[in-house]
């Protein structure tokens, strides 16, 4: 990473002044689209489809003809994001990999508060599953709160008896919605992009009624026995730091194989920045080789 792309990604991140009122979801809604948007890459076709009964996006590399499948599921608080806003992150770790990939258009609070998202990351998994997809074929990443859902979605699948895929990538996880890492608040100065009432604000709106710390709100507090090889990628200038480097402590602890990458002075979800930011590149790339390395060896 060369200092001069760091700080023109932080100071495109910090240009935009914090509004004195809160904006509306909608308002954040359009704001995240215009600011993250970008078209999958060059070599990588996409397709509107249906998964677990939800709008889905496939996206397809050429070349990409084996049986391997990625199933993503996308950040923005659990409110805001799509598939389309992530359309170029996911298509080129699904490019790197040589996998087909389908990004799922979880249900978004408030409208439809937890556990809506994990009941449709659930379906999509099953349907996968229920067409004739083989778990050690299939694998799964997200991004925050994705990241978390991703979790999320696996926990519930143990829960009902389902296998377990082959392996996970989780980017910069948001995996404790009760707040309470100590970085929420350390790193709050270092973050250009959160703030500890952002987070928190994000978790009231889509936890509604329910217990911030149940498992399926907030993994790092479920037994994660059993689940696939992990790998987590985080920023050390971020608020959600503590969230990954707890999360990896306890993967570990339930003696779940997991992998943990700290970037050093990178911001949250830092792989959304591919060609502009040559640690966004390098983690991606080292992303698709843990993916592909866990396929092959099934």
């Amino acid at each position: 990473m060369s200092r001069a792309q760091r700080d023109a990604l932080y100071a495109l991140m910090s240009s935009a002044p914090r509004p004195e009122t809160p904006p509306t979801i909608e308002e954040q809604r359009t704001g995240f689209a215009a600011a993250l948007t970008r078209p999958a890459p060059e070599g990588v076709a996409t397709r509107a489809t249906v998964l677990g009964g939800r709008p889905a996006l496939e996206l397809t590399p050429a070349g990409a003809t084996g049986p391997g499948r990625l199933l993503y599921l996308h950040g923005g608080g659990y409110l805001i994001g799509s598939p389309e806003t992530h359309a170029g992150l996911v298509g080129e770790l699904a490019r790197r990999a040589g996998l087909v990939a389908i990004s799922v258009d979880y249900r978004l609070a408030p409208e439809h508060p937890f556990p809506a998202a994990v009941e449709d990351g659930l379906a999509a998994y099953r349907e996968l599953l229920a067409t004739g997809m083989d778990p050690r074929h299939l694998v799964l990443a997200g991004d925050s709160a994705g990241a978390g859902l991703s979790l999320a979605t696996l926990l519930a699948a143990r829960e009902a008896g389902l296998p377990q895929p082959a392996a996970v990538v989780l980017f910069s996880p948001w995996v404790d919605l009760t707040v309470s890492g100590a970085s929420i608040r350390t790193k709050e100065d270092a973050d250009p992009i959160f703030v500890e009432a952002d987070i928190r604000a994000y978790a009231e709106l889509y936890l509604g009624t329910a217990d911030p710390s149940g498992p399926l709100a907030s993994p790092i507090f479920a037994d994660l026995g059993g689940l696939p090889p992990l790998l987590v990628q985080v920023g050390s200038d971020e608020v959600l730091l503590d969230d990954a480097v707890r999360l990896a402590g306890r993967a570990g602890a339930d003696e779940v194989e997991v992998t943990l990458e700290i970037g050093p002075g990178l911001p949250h979800v830092y792989q959304h920045h591919f060609g502009r930011l040559d640690e966004a590149d390098a983690a991606l790339e080292r992303a698709a080789r843990f993916l592909t390395t866990h396929l092959d060896g099934n």
